[in-house]
C-alpha cells in the first residue's frame, strides 16, 4: 500500500486538494480531524494539556478553546512543541488503526493529510509526499479572509511554519493552487494517474 502524504502551508488549499482525491475514490486520512479526536473532552491528551497551559485553554463544556491555544502557541515556539509533544504521539496512534483498516480493505494508495508534514518529520512515515503551493500574496490574503487576521496576525502565522518553497523543493509532487479550481483538479488527476501506476507495479 502506498501511503501518500499531503501538505502545504496554511491557507493554501490543502483541505480542498485533498477532497479531490477523495471525490476521485482515494481513501482520505486527515491529520486535523485526528488531532481534534485525540484531545476530545476527557481524553488523557485534554487533561495533560490543562496541567500543562493551566485550565483556562478549556471552555466551559470541558473542551479544548481552540482560539486561546493558538493565542498562547502562536506566539512562542517553545509552547507550540511542548504542545506538539503531547498531541502527535497520539494522533500516530490513531492514524496507525485508520492505516491498518486501509490495508485490511485491500486499498492500494492511501492520502495523508498532514498540514505539518515537514515540521513534525512526518515524512519518515510516508511514501510520497505532494506539496499544494500558492503565492504568498495569496496566502496571505487566503489567511485573512478566512480567519479574519490583521495583517501582521497574517504573517506570523504564516512565518511559524517552514518556507512554501522549501517543503516544494522536498516534495515528490507540486500542485500550484494560484489559478482555477479546474486547473487545479487536472494537476491532481495527472499526479494520482502516476501514483496508481507506481501502486499496481508495487
Amino acid at each position: 500500500m502506498l501511503i501518500v502524504g499531503l501538505t502545504g502551508g496554511i491557507a493554501t488549499g490543502k483541505s480542498t486538494v485533498a477532497a479531490m482525491f477523495e471525490k476521485m475514490g482515494i481513501r482520505r486520512i486527515d491529520a486535523d480531524s485526528l488531532a481534534r479526536e485525540a484531545v476530545e473532552s476527557g481524553t488523557a491528551a485534554l487533561q495533560e494539556i490543562a496541567r500543562t497551559f493551566g485550565s483556562a485553554v478549556i471552555d466551559d463544556q470541558g473542551r479544548l478553546d481552540r482560539k486561546k491555544m493558538a493565542e498562547i502557541v502562536f506566539n512562542d515556539a517553545g509552547k507550540r512543541k511542548q504542545l506538539e509533544g503531547i498531541i502527535h504521539p497520539r494522533v500516530r496512534l490513531l492514524l496507525e488503526e485508520r492505516l491498518a483498516a486501509a490495508r485490511r480493505a485491500g486499498d492500494c494508495l492511501v492520502l495523508v493529510e498532514v498540514p505539518l508534514l515537514y515540521e513534525t518529520n512526518f515524512q519518515r512515515f510516508v511514501d510520497k509526499v505532494i506539496v499544494v503551493r500558492v503565492s504568498e500574496q495569496q496566502q496571505l490574503m487566503r489567511l485573512r479572509q478566512r480567519d479574519g487576521l490583521s495583517l501582521a496576525e497574517a504573517k506570523r502565522r504564516i512565518a511559524a511554519q517552514m518556507p512554501l518553497e522549501e517543503k516544494a523543493a522536498l516534495a515528490d509532487y507540486v500542485i500550484d493552487n494560484d489559478g482555477t479550481l479546474a486547473e487545479t483538479e487536472k494537476q491532481a488527476r495527472q499526479i494520482l494517474g502516476r501514483l496508481l501506476e507506481e501502486c499496481s507495479h508495487a
